[in-house]
């Protein structure tokens, strides 16, 4: 095991200050002393190969750090993050389209009891979901249903993996405080 590349996981993982001692404390062969070596020579390495973060000294600890010239682009990653969390209304109608699928406008309103058509026009934008068809009725209406993206942003390899209806309502009925058991 390669000492600096195991400080470096540590201080990665961390996303917080660790001081050398810290450090020390989770690897057996290595004291403070050895460790805050290892730690100047990471920041010589960095600093010689220019990568877009860096190895500072803060909070009497070492943390790893986006290097200043790349900020603007660090915070505009944020902003679009920020800026793309769903409305109450979007997430409502989202799962609706998710668990009814493919699902007409009307459909959507007639579970939500209210008119949908910007929530639906943002997440058509967003692209989590897209028109899959033409219902075979009067009138032919669109069908919405969920896209890859929905997937990706949800973290599911497929529909088959979103909670079932029974599991959303014990979560949802379990007493505050009351957390699902970690096995």
């Amino acid at each position: 095991m390669n000492p600096k590349r195991l400080i470096e996981a540590l201080l990665f993982a961390a996303g917080e200050p660790l001081t050398a001692a810290q450090i020390a404390e989770s690897i057996d062969d290595l004291d403070a002393g050895s460790v805050k070596g290892l730690l100047l020579d990471l920041q010589a390495e960095y600093d010689m190969e220019a990568r877009g973060f860096q190895l500072v000294e803060v909070s009497n600890g070492y943390q790893l750090t986006t290097r200043p010239a790349y900020s603007d682009w660090v915070r505009r990653l944020f902003r679009r993050e920020i800026a793309s969390k769903l409305s109450t209304a979007s997430l409502e109608t989202l799962a609706i389209v998710a668990y009814n699928q493919p699902v007409t406008r009307s459909e959507v309103e007639e579970i939500r009891g209210v008119n949908s058509d910007s929530a639906l026009n943002s997440l058509a934008e967003r692209q989590l979901i897209a028109i899959a068809g033409r219902k075979e009725v009067p009138g032919r209406p669109l069908l919405y249903a969920t896209t890859d993206k929905f997937l990706h942003h949800f973290g599911l390899k497929d529909l088959s993996e979103l909670p079932s209806l029974e599991e959303l309502e014990q979560l949802f009925t379990r007493p505050p405080g009351d957390a699902p058991d970690a096995t």
